[in-house]
């Protein structure tokens, strides 16, 4: 049996003793996982399904945390304390690298923030949506991968 370090999720008073072989597998050492602050998980978990993400399968016996994965990221879930997450207040963001950002853009297209997609000046196309608790999501590629790729395809 795979254990996670006890001291990862004692905050949290989790104590994760099975093991997810699929994730596991693709855990590197030095991997960063952000630990967002939600106030109604299932509603949280079905928005960033639509980004491709879905519920771990060893995370499921606790309710006020959820593990998410998409294939090649995470995303942990918690149940935040009273005044965290403040709609209009929220100082969370996340950044998510996804190459079809025009396809992703079109998922969203009712809840993009601004303008469409664009180019911006540092150097990603991108475009940005909020959560259910208004934590600022960008969805983005670098520009310069994303004309590489157009030349190629022209």
């Amino acid at each position: 049996m795979v254990c996670a370090p006890q001291s990862n999720f004692r905050r949290q008073g989790l104590l994760i003793m099975g093991p997810d072989i699929e994730v596991e597998s693709k855990m590197q050492s030095g991997a960063v996982v952000a630990i967002l602050p939600c106030n109604d998980l299932d509603l949280s978990e079905r928005f960033y399904g639509r980004l491709g993400f879905t519920r771990i399968e060893s995370s499921k016996e606790f309710p006020t945390y959820r593990m998410l994965s998409n294939g090649k990221g995470q995303l942990h879930l918690t149940t935040a304390d009273a005044g965290w997450a403040v709609p209009g207040r929220n100082p969370f963001g996340l950044y998510f690298y996804l190459e079809d950002v025009d396809v992703w853009a079109a998922v969203f297209r009712d809840e993009i923030l601004g303008n469409g997609p664009e180019d911006k000046p540092w150097g990603t196309y991108e475009f940005a949506v909020s959560d259910p608790d208004q934590t600022l999501v960008r969805v983005g590629w670098p520009s310069r991968l994303r004309k590489v790729r157009a030349t190629e395809s022209a």
